[in-house]
């Protein structure tokens, strides 16, 4: 057959010369050819089908007549059709594809079609070779995918029936076949065999005369891979699915049950006789893993016809195949605790399924109903599906629920059709369920399942806490999902109940079914949404809002109605549920509310919450249609908000704007393309002015977005701003540029977008991809921050032009080296991302060559990499001769990371651009390089060379670079605790250098046998060997864990790659470098500890991880094995504390093994003989083995329980594992931990009076395991009672951490059903005040009892008859509180005990409480007591409880002890109780009569709590700041300014450590309310000043702006005017203000913001109680308008304006740009990285344009200006001529690539132009200035050097180019 190049040629040729077919006919097959032709080019999957499907499109419009007269152009393409389905029979969907093409080939002449296909099928089962593996894909492909291939399979079903009986036996025997793909794909072929060639199958298994000896074999080969001959555990199942559909070929029931029930046989551990039909066959099992049982009943629920499953064992029976054959196998599965649970449950559920389809069958063989109450098979059921609800094998849940539903649905028909109406199952798994704590997640899909046979109304009246329980599952991750799901099917299956009902009377309307929902749902949806804690607000609004409103959408009424927006969360609760509603119906939401809807959006849109503005957003773009033009307003708003929103610290805010820009950019462009569409059906003329509207909008906001980004993409802007724009400009490159992605299955532009497009361009709009866009993206390759370099990249590579002009590709490859040879690792990073990028665009290679490459690209690959192979030759030899100049000039790792970027990441394929040679140069040079780095670190190249393993320690690295660099430069080496320039290179170069060759020789390993090529290989066994080498000496020679992590990276891949190819000698290395690893483990260590291997257990990891998940994992079970034998060994008797034990080092290995994320749950199969071992561990007599057990036993138990869930708020401690379910999984755990607690209690009790402390290690642990397990879960089975007694007695262990983890411990063992028995025995055992006890077990009883009280008191319910016992018991205890008991430790959890029953005492008691508490707080302390000074806190805590108390004690403040008043004043700072009124006025009266006292004390921690406490009681929030406080009393008069003296001198003095300044600075800002003297606020401004700068720490920075909305706003606010001093004060803090909404941190600028909200609420004079805090953006201009509006004629106004312009000098920037001094590893950060002083420069420019027009209103003013104006003109003018003189070449040089990527030239530029624009404005608006400057010269300069820049890569924010146009900011 010929070659598909010879068959296109071909073909080419013969419709050129064809005149016999019309030229519309030769055209459109030409078309077809060159889009075929283009997708056998193609390597991508979704082009290649996407070219065949335009192919299919053109072909289908030939008609049959039309192709009938091709004539020998006919016969060739059928034949190249076939020749392309050969080559992509990987591909299922492209052969499909071209099967349909040859179908339609087919109609004209469907003979010729089908004889080339079976021309082709004969090739290859007539041959003498067995099948190769790509025999054995055509061959499933043309059964799969050809409709015409499976008819010739019909005429040839025998022979390749034949050919698969020789295959089987001989890839048995062959490992690498046997356990490879070539199996599997064999076992796939003839389970398509037996399925779709069932026909011709069936009687050679079922007839006697015609058996086949084939099938036969074939039989025995899938019987031999299902009883374990095969590792590979897909392939196991698969044959298992092959077999039970041979027997489903069985025509008769008879025959196939009987086949089907010997099948079951698998389960016996005997050889037994397989007979299928007329064939039989010797069975042996190999194994007991159940991967045999699994695939057998796997394949019969999934293959077998019900007449088979139903069939009897023996005739006359009723013991169908189904329940008394599989259902006994199935439960097994389900029990046992294999690795495959997630197949077991699987089964179970097809199981269930099966049963469910052949109910009716079953009903009338058994006569009786299937589940019938207490019913064995309904417990079995029901036992499996409760205790594997939470298993942590992942998928196993998902199945339980599925299971659940087949269950309840199966007693429903079992119900109706035995009328049982009683349905009791239904109430007893509710009751069941109800018991469970809401902390479980298996609860709540067990409510999903029952609710729709009990109904809404049943469920929640039985279980009245769901609502409550809601809300708290949306406050925690895990149980989120669950949570929602059950409000979802409670809503549904409400409206289902009303709309049934109402067909029974009157229909309801929407508004009545809302009604309804209302009375439910409303409060709980509205506590949502409104809710502080995060996590609750974002589920509300994601998950219960649209399925509200897609159920009930008149809901939205209801819920807008019950919203304050101007109370906490109601404004983000209104964005929520407008833009869910949008979303959700598609309904209008300026409708609901009228013209108040716009004016909330915008508040919404402007709010500081990142949350409101993102639900804003929300609501502005979303809509159901894509279509759904956006108005005109929508438009504007877009406008304003996307500038203000581009410098988010939120990485997940900044996701969700790009993801809301691009749902509005999706709607634009389809509302144009609409337009444009239907310009070209010529509609009537009203709609087309309508239409051109639409148009010119959309077509403007696009070209303003793709605009925007580039004016902040300059050097110097903040990161965040940087990210938000590339992440925009990606949105509107992906939505309104033709680019095709072929990785992107949505989101792909429509195929019609080049209308549109020509449309804009016609316009002069949408030049996406000029030369000045794509200078911008490139300065972006060198930003220091490597995500964007990525995103530059990424866009650069994915849209813009497929190569770089000449200049720059030359001088990107000039930079390019200079940053692969740079010793910092950013550069060197910059430099091999460039490498990339100008591999996959560029047309010439990296030398500086100016010869072109004729062939194009495709000798570009293998030039790049012979120039980085030169390279790395150089730096080697470099390092070698002189390592201190390597690592300044040659570091090698910049090299190493290009080959990454370029041989990896960039090349399709590796083995058109490498050869052996090659590829064994660079194997050798990687291997020579890693030998000497190791060796730098050793200090000796031989000693590194040797075999031995033990790494130098960190110690013995750094006297080794020290004497490199002493020897370097001839002097030796001082002693200093801070590593040198020169060390910090050398460490650096070798570890960077070590972990880049580990990452890129794995990845380079991995692609070469990911593409392998048997025609060129590129690595033998021996070049493999010499690579595992480099690896192993990485890990086990360095013990720097960069170098150790990333080598780990790639060796893990180079392992994998190893294991899973077809090479045994391949697969043998991993392995062996396993065995090395484990010897080294087992062999006695002559080295310290200190030097042991970091890498050593990341080695055995990274092979066992390396294994395929669907095999046995052999190596995994052989290193756990081996490594628990090491570890028990018992210690030498001789053992050294300072030498490593090979004991301890397999401890920590198997640590590293627990840990593995690579190996998932395989490692719990191993789990409780290693949490026995570790345990036992903890009473080695060697503490390094102590230390090793302690880790991996807390490594261990994370792994066991699985990850914790997390909670916006405090939650819970304990994972969702319950006792029951923990145990079920590890039934081995139970007897040991319990024999754990027994031997420490029974030791307790053994020893009751023995001064002595008898330690047991491993109790602690078991414990604290036994703690994290979920309370609350009932024992249906009782099993886990006697851990009761054991943790109740540990109640007397004298150490303190024990008792606590124990009353911990005894809360998640004890079921609910025993809580109140357990507190009646307990507090039964409370002593009297005369009885002797142990203060231990007493103290542990009523930490256990408070432990308990507060488990079951969690429901608000009456209190039974044992609580009021509980409660007469403890009320008879009091004296345990009192002085007669003397441990505070007691009394301390009395009263916490006391506390949890406060609700329950009658009053008298708690009088008795207060009284003694009293006394006792009220009483000196003579001696130190250890825990008194905590049960004072605690009393305190009690009493302040209630108002009357708190106030009685605060009265006596003054009179109180030290002690006692620091108690107070600690509980004050902690805000308990401050919303009481009444108390608060008596605790400020008490605080400010004493502030003197406090400020002159001696005590530095009263000190602090005091002005803590101060400040939590004066100050307020945003929205109470604002108020004068008339019913604080003021100080007296002589102490007010005496206090606020101390305060300011300590702060100008800066007495203390920053957070006492910011105490003293919260203090003194609030005593300035009180206080007026223009002197003190003159001070005060000045330490605001102080304290404002970026060097000042945060918390005084924070401190700056706290005070300014404590004092600042009052004082701005309420005091008269005074023209001399307020103007000047308000021009102080409003500057001040100015440089913290610039500060770096967001919690500072977010305070500065808040002060800006309340200082505009103030002056508008509205009410108190409705302060709105907007964004950080807002306020900067607004601030600077108030500026203007109130201090526009104060002196400093100019120089406050002035000062926010960068400082630099344009000269200075140029000169500096121009050195190249040598690079030093490190450089100096800004202290501001937020800071960006173009965007201030933006800001400011418009302000000084309108102080310029001031100037006529104020003399003062005007003289500033002029001076200004004097003094600047002249700089301004000199700038511009170096502007002017720079002057850009056409072509990029190397000069202005440095200039575009140097930080302060943007900005240095931007302070110019603001200069130059102000500077021009005051030559126009006076004419004394006039004289200094032509005004007409200076505006021409700057246009000419304005647009000049603009061309060259130099875009500045529009606020600037406008004024400097003379036009107004967008």
């Amino acid at each position: 057959m010929l070659s598909y190049e010879e068959l296109m040629s071909s073909l080419q040729d013969c419709v050129i010369s064809d005149d016999r077919a019309p030229e519309r006919v030769r055209r459109t097959l030409g078309l077809v050819l060159d889009k075929l032709s283009e997708s056998s080019r193609s390597g991508v999957k979704r082009c290649k089908e996407r070219c065949l499907e335009e192919a299919a499109q053109l072909l289908r419009q030939i008609s049959e007549a039309e192709l009938g007269d091709l004539g020998e152009s006919h016969h060739l393409l059928v034949r190249l059709l076939l020749s392309m389905q050969l080559q992509m029979v990987n591909i299922s969907t492209a052969c499909r594809k071209v099967d349909q093409m040859l179908q339609h080939l087919a109609k004209v002449e469907r003979q010729l079609v089908f004889r080339e296909t079976h021309c082709c099928l004969q090739s290859m089962v007539h041959h003498d070779q067995i099948l190769s593996f790509e025999d054995l894909q055509r061959a499933c492909m043309f059964l799969e995918d050809s409709a015409v291939g499976r008819e010739a399979w019909r005429e040839s079903c025998l022979p390749l029936l034949n050919k698969l009986s020789e295959l089987f036996p001989v890839a048995l025997q062959q490992e690498s076949l046997r356990d490879g793909p070539q199996c599997y794909i064999a076992v796939k072929l003839c389970l398509q065999i037996f399925q779709l060639l069932s026909s011709e199958v069936a009687p050679l298994v079922w007839d006697e005369a015609h058996s086949s000896s084939a099938v036969q074999k074939i039989l025995q080969a899938l019987m031999d891979i299902i009883l374990g001959q095969c590792c590979n555990r897909d392939t196991r199942l698969l044959a298992g699915t092959a077999v039970a559909m041979l027997i489903n070929t069985a025509s008769e029931s008879r025959a196939g049950g009987a086949a089907a029930w010997a099948l079951l046989q698998v389960s016996d551990p005997e050889p037994w006789l397989l007979s299928v039909g007329a064939l039989q066959i010797q069975c042996t099992s190999t194994g007991r893993d159940g991967v045999a049982r699994l695939a057998v009943s796997r394949g019969l629920l999934t293959c077998c016809r019900p007449h088979i499953l139903l069939s009897s064992h023996m005739d006359g029976t009723e013991e169908c195949l189904l329940l008394k054959g599989l259902f006994p196998l199935v439960f097994a599965l389900c029990e046992e605790k294999l690795d495959c649970h997630y197949f077991a449950f699987e089964v179970l559920t097809l199981w269930l399924k099966k049963v469910k389809e052949c109910l009716a069958d079953i009903w009338k063989m058994t006569g009786d109903c299937l589940l019938s109450d207490n019913s064995s098979l309904q417990q079995q059921l029901i036992h499996i599906i409760w205790t594997n609800a939470e298993s942590p094998v992942e998928g196993v849940s998902e199945f339980v629920r599925s299971a659940t539903c087949l269950l309840l649905d199966i007693y429903d028909m079992d119900c109706e059709q035995f009328c049982d109406t009683k349905k009791t199952l239904y109430f007893t798994l509710l009751q069941r369920t109800i018991e469970l704590p809401w902390e479980a997640k298996a609860k709540y899909p067990r409510l999903c399942a029952l609710l729709p046979y009990l109904g809404t109304d049943m469920v929640l009246d039985q279980y009245a806490e769901i609502p409550s329980h809601l809300l708290k599952c949306l406050s925690t991750n895990h149980l989120s999902p669950c949570g929602s799901e059950l409000y979802k099917c409670l809503v549904q299956q409400q409206r289902k109940e009303l709309c049934d009902g109402s067909l029974k009377s009157d229909s309801h309307t929407e508004l009545d079914l809302a009604e309804q929902w209302s009375k439910r749902w409303r409060p709980v949806l509205l506590k949502a949404l409104t809710s502080d804690v995060t996590l609750l607000q974002t589920n509300s609004s994601t998950h219960l809002l649209p399925c509200t409103f897609q159920v009930f959408p008149a809901a939205v009424d209801h819920l807008l109605a019950s919203l304050d927006l101007f109370a906490p969360g109601h404004l983000h609760a209104w964005a929520c549920i407008m833009s869910s509603y949008r979303a959700t119906t598609g309904g209008s939401p300026w409708a609901l509310q009228g013209n108040s809807t716009l004016e909330t959006l915008q508040l919404a849109l402007g709010s500081a919450d990142d949350k409101v503005r993102l639900a804003a957003l929300s609501l502005l773009c979303c809509s159901r249609k894509t279509n759904d033009t956006p108005t005109a307003k929508e438009m504007t708003l877009m406008r304003f908000f996307i500038p203000q929103n581009l410098n988010c610290e939120s990485s997940s805010f900044r996701q969700h704007f790009q993801a809301g820009v691009k749902r509005f950019l999706v709607r634009v462009r389809d509302a144009c393309l609409a337009c444009v569409r239907g310009q070209k059906s010529k509609k009537k003329e009203g709609h087309s002015e309508e239409a051109l509207d639409v148009l010119q909008q959309g077509i403007g906001f696009v070209e303003w977005l793709d605009q925007l980004p580039y004016s902040y993409l300059a050097p110097g802007h903040s990161y965040q701003r940087k990210k938000t724009a590339l992440l925009l400009l990606s949105a509107v490159l992906e939505t309104c540029t033709d680019t095709w992605s072929p990785d992107r299955r949505k989101g792909q532009p429509p195929a019609d977008m080049g209308p549109l497009i020509d449309c804009a361009r016609q316009r002069g709009q949408w030049d996406f991809f000029c030369r000045t866009k794509q200078l911008v993206l490139i300065s972006c390759l060198e930003d220091s921050t490597n995500e964007i370099r990525e995103l530059s990249a990424g866009l650069l590579l994915r849209f813009f032009p497929p190569s770089f002009p000449d200049d720059i590709a030359a001088v990107l490859r000039m930079r390019t080296k200079q940053l692969l040879c740079s010793p910092r690792v950013q550069e060197a990073q910059m430099g091999a991302l460039m490498m990339k990028v100008l591999l996959l665009k560029s047309q010439h290679s990296p030398e500086e060559s100016d010869v072109a490459v004729s062939s194009g690209s495709n000798l570009m690959a293998p030039r790049m990499v012979t120039f980085l192979v030169k390279e790395l030759e150089e730096h080697y030899l470099t390092a070698k001769a002189e390592m201190m100049l390597a690592a300044r000039t040659k570091p090698i790792h910049g090299v190493v990371s290009a080959f990454q970027r370029c041989l990896v990441e960039a090349a399709s394929s590796v083995h058109d651009i490498l050869d052996q040679r090659l590829t064994v140069e660079v194997l050798v040079l990687l291997e020579n390089i890693s030998l000497l780095l190791l060796g730098v670190l050793y200090g000796d190249q031989e000693a590194c060379a040797t075999e031995n393993d033990a790494p130098p320690s960190f110690c013995d690295m750094g006297n080794a670079i020290s004497s490199l660099i002493g020897q370097t430069s001839g002097e030796d080496g001082e002693e200093c605790v801070l590593l040198s320039e020169e060390h910090s290179l050398v460490l650096t170069c070798c570890w960077v250098s070590l972990k880049e060759i580990g990452i890129f020789l794995g990845s380079l390993v991995e692609k070469i046998l990911n593409e392998f090529k048997p025609s060129k290989r590129l690595l033998e066994k021996e070049d493999l060997i010499r690579a595992s080498k480099v690896f192993k000496n990485i890990l086990l020679k360095c013990r720097h864990w960069g170098a150790v992590e990333g080598c780990c990276i790639g060796f893990t891949k180079f392992c994998a790659a190893l294991l899973s190819s077809n090479d045994p000698e391949f697969r043998d290395i991993p392995a062996y470098m396993l065995k090395q690893g484990l010897l080294v483990v087992q062999c006695p260590r002559s080295t310290s500890v200190t030097r042991r291997a970091a890498g050593l257990p990341m080695l055995i990891l990274c092979v066992v991880s390396a294994e395929e998940a669907s095999k046995a994992r052999p190596l995994l079970a052989h290193s756990m094995q081996t490594l628990l034998a090491t570890a028990k060994m018992p210690l030498p008797e001789n053992w050294d504390q300072t030498l490593d034990l090979p004991q301890v080092c397999a401890v920590h290995t198997l640590q590293a093994l627990v840990r593995g994320a690579g190996l998932g749950v395989a490692v719990l199969q191993f789990a409780p003989a290693v949490a026995m071992l570790s345990l036992t561990l903890l009473s080695s007599p060697c503490w390094a083995m102590r230390n090793a057990a302690l880790q991996l036993y807390s490594s261990l138990c994370s792994r066991m329980l699985g990850q914790r869930p997390s909670c916006d708020e405090s939650g819970p401690t304990q994972h969702g594992l319950s006792p029951a379910a923990f145990f079920f999984h590890y039934p081995a755990l139970q007897p040991f931990l319990l024999g754990e607690l027994r031997g420490a209690a029974l030791d307790l009790q053994a020893r009751p009076d023995e001064a002595r402390l008898h330690l047991q290690p491993s109790l602690y642990p078991v414990l604290t395991l036994l703690a994290q397990l979920q309370p609350g879960v009932q024992d249906s089975t009782e099993s886990l009672s006697d851990f009761q007694l054991p943790l109740l007695e540990l109640s007397a262990s004298p150490i303190y951490s024990v008792r606590v983890m124990a009353c911990k411990a005894l809360v998640a063992m004890t079921p609910p059903s025993e809580y109140m028995n357990i507190l009646v025995e307990l507090t039964t055992q409370l002593p009297g005040p005369r009885e002797r006890c142990c203060h231990n077990r007493l103290h542990g009883q009523l930490l256990q009892i408070k432990a308990i009280l507060g488990r079951a008191l969690c429901n608000d319910s009456a209190p039974s008859s044992a609580l009021s016992e509980v409660l007469s018991k403890v009320g008879a205890s009091l004296w345990l509180v009192t002085q007669a008991q003397r441990c505070p430790l007691v009394r301390a959890v009395y009263l916490g005990v006391a506390d949890l029953l406060r609700r329950f005492f009658c009053e008298t008691y708690l009088s008795k409480l207060h009284d003694v508490l009293t006394r006792d707080l009220q009483t000196p302390q003579t001696g130190l007591q250890v825990g008194l000074s905590s049960f004072h806190q605690q009393a305190i805590h009690f009493l302040c409880a209630d108002v009357e108390w708190a106030c009685q004690i605060w009265n006596g403040f003054s009179a109180a002890s030290p002690d006692l008043k620091l108690s107070l004043l600690t509980w004050a700072a902690d805000r308990q109780g401050l919303l009481q009124t009444s108390l608060k006025e008596v605790i400020q009266r008490e605080l400010q009569s004493n502030l003197r006292e406090a400020l002159l004390s001696h005590s530095v921690e009263y000190r602090r709590t005091y002005l803590t406490a101060l400040g939590a009681v004066l100050a307020a929030d945003c929205s109470t700041l604002l108020q004068r406080r008339p019913q604080t009393a003021p100080l007296q008069e002589p102490v007010m300014p005496e206090c606020l003296d101390l305060l300011l001198g300590d702060l100008e003095d800066q007495r203390g450590g920053p957070e006492g300044l910011s105490q003293s600075l919260c203090a003194a800002s609030l005593l300035l309310s009180q206080c007026r003297k223009i002197a003190m606020l003159l001070r005060w401004c000045s330490i605001l000043e102080c304290h404002r700068c970026p060097d000042a720490p945060e918390v005084l920075r924070m401190a700056c702006a706290d005070a300014l909305c404590v004092a600042g706003v009052p004082l701005m606010s309420h005091i008269p005017r005074e023209r001399g001093t307020l103007p000047a004060i308000m021009l102080r803090l409003i500057n001040t203000a100015l440089y913290l909404l610039q500060d770096q941190s967001q919690q500072v600028r977010t305070k500065a913001g808040c002060f800006t909200s309340m200082l505009s609420h103030a002056r508008r004079g509205e009410s108190q109680g409705s302060v709105y805090v907007m964004q950080v953006n807002q306020a900067v201009p607004l601030l600077l308008d108030l500026l203007l509006e109130e201090c526009f004629d104060t002196p400093g106004t100019l120089e406050a304006l002035l000062c926010h312009l960068p400082q630099s000098d344009l000269r200075c920037v140029l000169r500096e740009a121009s050195e190249t001094g040598g690079s030093s590893l490190y450089e100096q950060d800004e202290a501001n990285v937020f800071a960006e002083p173009s965007v201030m420069s933006a800001h400011v420019l418009p302000h000084l344009l309108r102080l310029a027009d001031k100037s006529s209103q104020s003399s003062a003013l005007a003289q500033s200006l002029r001076a200004w104006a004097e003094q600047s003109a002249a700089q301004v003018s000199d700038s511009l001529a170096v502007c002017r003189d720079l002057q850009p070449a056409e072509a990029l040089t190397p000069a202005w690539l440095a200039l575009l990527m140097e930080p302060r030239f943007h900005s240095t530029l931007c302070s110019l132009f603001t200069k130059a624009a102000f500077l021009l404005q005051l030559l126009k608006t006076s004419n004394d200035a006039q004289s200094l400057c032509d005004p007409s010269v200076l505006h021409t300069s700057l246009q000419e050097v304005l647009s000049r820049l603009s061309r060259n890569g130099v875009h500045f924010p529009s606020a600037l180019t406008a004024a400097l146009a003379g036009g107004l900011p967008l």
